[in-house]
């Protein structure tokens, strides 16, 4: 009876050494070729929701006793003295739940020292630094906000300001904040300069009694230099209708997720 117990055993301890080392793990707990096992091998359940946190806290040196605490047993049968773990990780996504698997690979001390994502880009769900959204941007008619040859901004003009502040929701989540002032090619370059330069500086001003922070709030004019359409109208009020798109502020908004 002893005899039968004791072949079962060492049976027992074969197989799980055979079916638990997949990668060829060498002493510093390293491989050049990572093998994660089949989905379909899968002993524990059916995989897990891990918690992300507990996800970052897992670093090299990491000890078998940690990592069973942060993240629970393997979900493969990992064997006798295997160095390598394998999990298989459920994620919530926008676009439906992401499944992916995790391996562990040891050192000859039993430390953790490499760690392998399958697909590779399984890993961003580790990643928590901030995503910055596509620029915004907001074309105001300097006709609009402001009158013919003038830097005082218009009620119009403030009221354009606020509804864009308004949909912006945080502010102080907002990144960065360029302003352009534009003129059309009308007047000398010297006065079309600074005038662009006092507009951009009204919107400016503007945006920080609205609440941005005024650290983060660049204003520059451009004069004549960037002109969104040409004309060569011979009269001049024709000529300062046609060339109405160049008089304007631009507003361009990076912000933070």
């Amino acid at each position: 009876m002893k005899r039968s117990w004791l072949g079962a055993a060492l049976f027992s301890s074969f197989v799980l050494v055979g079916c638990g080392t997949l990668s060829q793990v060498d002493s510093k707990g390293e491989t050049d070729n990572p093998v994660f096992p089949e989905i379909d091998k899968v002993t524990f359940e059916v995989g897990s929701y891990p918690n992300i946190e507990n996800l970052r806290q897992v670093q090299k040196g990491v000890t078998r006793d940690q990592l069973y605490n942060l993240l629970g047993r393997p979900h493969f049968s990992e064997g006798f003295k295997v160095r390598e773990w394998d999990y298989l990780f459920h994620f919530n996504t926008p676009q439906g739940v992401k499944t992916c698997q995790f391996k562990v690979l040891f050192d000859k001390d039993k430390l953790g020292q490499s760690f392998y994502w399958k697909p590779s880009e399984c890993a961003s769900v580790l990643d928590d630094t901030p995503k910055p959204e596509p620029e915004r941007s907001l074309s105001l008619s300097g006709d609009v906000a402001f009158a013919f040859g003038s830097a005082v901004l218009t009620s119009a003009g403030l009221g354009k300001i606020s509804e864009l502040v308004d949909q912006l929701g945080q502010v102080n989540e907002l990144e960065r904040v360029v302003v352009s002032g534009h003129t059309d090619h009308i007047g000398s370059s010297a006065f079309n300069q600074r005038l662009s330069q006092q507009r951009a500086e009204a919107v400016r001003q503007a945006l920080i009694s609205a609440g941005i922070k005024p650290n983060i709030i660049l204003a520059q004019g451009f004069g004549d230099q960037h002109p969104l359409v040409h004309c060569d109208q011979g009269n001049r009020s024709d000529l300062i209708a046609c060339l109405a798109p160049n008089r304007r502020v631009e507003i361009v908004i990076n912000a933070v997720k």
